[in-house]
């Protein structure tokens, strides 16, 4: 992560009881991706700039447009007012249409500016049995976590989504000021570097809403765990896509909300 990412601003710090002073943070980048479809404009998501490829990808595959496979290369162009990202897709390919929309997106959480209810919350698929894990690999997978967060430390202001292995070992992680902008990130680059999302889980610094749910599913991964609650309707959609939704995680302990025989108390369970 580059210091461009993050960029130092002046404020004047009120405490009760001390004196005003004054200070200068470092606050992440955000800007305006402008994303195409073979050169027709889609959306507009508020994003951090860094790793807006992996974006692009992981918002194709997350959001059910194509397959990785479908894309034929992703075009970055940086302008005054932002940054356009094309999607180049191979002729013929089975393309899913995506959700229409008619506003722009505050982050690729892939709602904004959906027009009907039916487009906005849609079926899942149902996944396979996929990776099982110790309840230990959890907290294991949180120290890793926090030691990775680059820009998460600079500035407290963004979210992390990360990929663990079935032992709790950090394979992947993508920042940015948006929680549905990390998990795409992390889909996209999971997709370039081939890495099988079935075989491991996910970790998001954020609550885990339906949209999370809906997204670590179509990455095919069986595992979601949030460091905040769930909303019911996540609830809901990880029952209906056969995923293990952990949430509330912390050092000492979590909480399993679905898919609870993923998780065992040890290795010698699956013997």
């Amino acid at each position: 992560m580059s210091r461009s990412s993050a960029i130092p601003r002046p404020a004047v710090q009120w405490r009760a009881g001390t004196p005003v002073q004054a200070l200068e943070r470092l606050l992440p980048r955000e800007t305006a991706v402008g994303l195409s479809f073979d050169g027709r404009p889609h959306t507009v998501l508020m994003a951090t700039p860094q790793d807006v490829e992996d974006l692009a990808l992981g918002f194709v595959i997350t959001e059910g447009v194509a397959t990785a496979a479908d894309v034929l290369e992703i075009v970055r162009k940086d302008e005054a007012l932002g940054i356009l990202v094309d999607v180049r897709l191979a002729p013929g390919a089975l393309i899913k249409k995506a959700r229409p929309r008619n506003l722009e997106g505050r982050s690729s959480c892939g709602l904004c500016g959906v027009q009907r209810l039916a487009d906005a919350v849609r079926p899942l698929p149902v996944l396979g049995e996929g990776a099982r894990i110790e309840h230990a690999a959890i907290p294991r997978a949180l120290a890793a976590l926090e030691a990775e967060q680059a820009l998460g430390r600079l500035t407290r202001a963004t979210h992390a989504a990360a990929f663990f292995n079935r032992d709790g070992a950090l394979v992947a992680v993508r920042e940015d000021v948006g929680r549905h902008n990390a998990l795409d990130k992390l889909a996209g680059l999971m997709a370039r570097q081939r890495i099988d999302a079935a075989d491991g889980f996910v970790v998001a610094t954020s609550r885990a809403s339906f949209e999370m749910v809906e997204k670590t599913a179509r990455m095919g991964c069986p595992i979601l765990v949030a460091v905040s609650a769930p909303t019911e309707l996540a609830v809901t959609k990880a029952q209906e896509a056969n995923l293990t939704l952990v949430a509330l995680a912390r050092a000492d302990g979590h909480a399993v909300f679905a898919g609870a025989e993923r998780l065992i108390e040890s290795v010698l369970e699956t013997a």
